[in-house]
């Protein structure tokens, strides 16, 4: 497993107006388990590749544990790649396939055996192991492809790009499950591409998230929910995403288009640009009595829970409705104060509010 960092790393195709990656600084640490997270083009494919040895980057180094490896070629960096499809031989058993990595390296008979059966029994893959892969179906190939990636204990890392792409809805949970526990079991160095928040955030220790070639916030799953440093992040994780509302900053209030006032944890200095509030929706509550006036569109039951949509101030709002809690004739908002945000042109306003941002990004 290795320490990979990046120093004034970036990178533009040959030809583009735009840089694929803008210049970052980050460190991956020893046997932890990462996800780039973010929307398509947004970079996290080419960052993989940078890592990988596919791509050398226009800019800055990648280093392993101190060692410049930015341009060693891919099998140079002794890394393992697990891609979008399966890629894996037909004519071989499972149990063969499995081993194949091993096999090429050296690996004693009996060391290999044990891996490979320990991998399989991970991915479900112990009844199919003398099977030959061509009799498969696309998620048990996929998850040979896994395995592969899996079974070495000598790699630096084990990188994933969008894997699940082809494993049927119904067993994805149970595979970010697998992958998850095989981490537990055998530290290793894992960085996994997607575009899915739930694979994000139940994969990884810490999370990468990407807009337009530029990392925004890296994090625990929890200070992502809890302490959007960025506009987007707030958008992008959580379902429905975070609420904002345009307003002016008055010392410890915001006020909203409509004149309305919000009264805010802690005071702001003047800010520059849009400014606006942000709320998740598990802070905003529908109430009969106080808070603010808004005017009721609908009501979504999730099964679990309620979420009333609203208007306030002509900006739509998502917002809790309480168990049992029969909707309002008048419907008015509440916000927990503690968790409000400010924010000025997408990015979390500092001062007093840095304190909040414990993961903020670069």
């Amino acid at each position: 497993m290795a320490r990979i960092a990046f120093e004034a790393l970036g990178h533009r195709y040959a030809g583009a107006t735009l840089p694929a990656l803008k210049p970052m600084d980050m460190v991956w640490e020893h046997a932890g388990a990462y996800a780039l997270l973010g929307p398509s083009g947004c970079g996290k494919t080419t960052l993989l590749n940078i890592v990988s040895g596919l791509l050398r980057p226009s800019e800055g180094r990648v280093l392993f544990d101190g060692a410049d490896v930015t341009a060693l070629p891919t099998e140079r960096r002794n890394v393992a790649q697990v891609f979008q499809f399966p890629v894996v031989y037909d004519t071989m058993t499972v149990r063969e396939n499995l081993a194949f990595p091993l096999r090429n390296r050296g690996v004693p008979a009996a060391a290999a055996r044990t891996r490979v059966e320990r991998v399989a029994a991970l991915l479900g893959l112990t009844a199919r192991l003398d099977r030959r892969a061509r009799n498969l179906g696309a998620d048990e190939k996929q998850k040979i492809s896994l395995g592969r990636g899996l079974v070495r204990d000598d790699v630096a890392a084990i990188l994933f790009d969008e894997p699940l792409t082809v494993i049927d809805p119904h067993l994805k949970w149970e595979l970010r499950s697998r992958l998850k526990e095989l981490h537990r079991q055998v530290p290793t160095t894992m960085i996994y591409v997607t575009h899915d928040q739930t694979e994000a955030l139940t994969f990884a220790d810490r999370v990468v998230v990407m807009l337009d070639g530029e990392v925004v916030q890296i994090g625990t799953p929890e200070a992502l929910f809890e302490h959007p440093a960025h506009r987007f992040v707030g958008h992008f994780i959580g379902s429905p995403g975070m609420n904002f509302l345009p307003c002016a900053i008055s010392g410890r209030e915001a006020v909203l288009p409509g004149g309305q006032r919000v009264a805010l944890p802690r005071a702001y200095g003047p800010l520059a640009g849009t400014v606006e509030l942000g709320i998740r929706p598990e802070f905003a509550t529908m109430v009969a009595e106080g808070g603010l006036a808004a005017r009721l569109r609908r009501v979504e039951d999730l099964g679990r829970r309620r979420i009333a949509r609203l208007e306030l101030d002509g900006v739509p709002v998502a917002a809790t409705l309480p168990e049992g809690m029969p909707v309002p004739a008048e419907p008015r908002l509440a916000f927990d104060p503690a968790r409000l945000h400010v924010y000025a042109d997408g990015r979390l306003a500092r001062g007093e509010a840095a304190r909040d941002a414990r993961e903020a990004g670069p």
